[in-house]
């Protein structure tokens, strides 16, 4: 697999999620081995979600490096979750992976996330 392909495949996701009502495309990264994908999304509740995620591919196997996955009310005002990998709280079990819930200061322990992974969850997640 190459980053072009990688790239493809959350753009299909993104079409055929029932989570996600519409998204734009704010910038998109091929580098062969590795890339970077952005997109601001509307989701079926009419939830706001911004995602960012670098990844690398070695041997077909795509790995996320870094992450960051913002999910607020339809507003944008108030924050539902946030997923990221910045090491800001290296206190936490599997430091730097960690998730802001309903607020910057109430974060607990997370894991590494892909934008794929992220869909999981909000399909589960969200009433659709």
């Amino acid at each position: 697999m190459e980053a072009n392909e990688y790239l493809e495949d959350i753009k299909s996701r993104l079409i055929a999620s029932n989570a996600i009502a519409a998204f734009t495309i704010i910038e998109e990264l091929d580098l062969g081995d590795r890339g970077y994908f952005r997109a601001r999304v509307t989701l079926s509740n009419d939830d706001f979600l911004e995602v960012a995620e670098y990844f690398k591919i070695t041997n077909n196997v795509v790995t996320t490096t870094r992450y960051r996955y913002q999910w607020m009310d339809s507003d944008r005002a108030n924050l539902r979750k946030r997923w990221d990998n910045v090491p800001h709280f290296p206190n936490l079990p599997n430091f730097p992976h960690h998730i802001h819930v309903e607020s910057e200061e109430n974060v607990v322990s997370g894991y590494v996330l892909s934008i794929q992974d992220l869909l999981d969850i909000l399909e589960k997640e969200i009433e659709i």
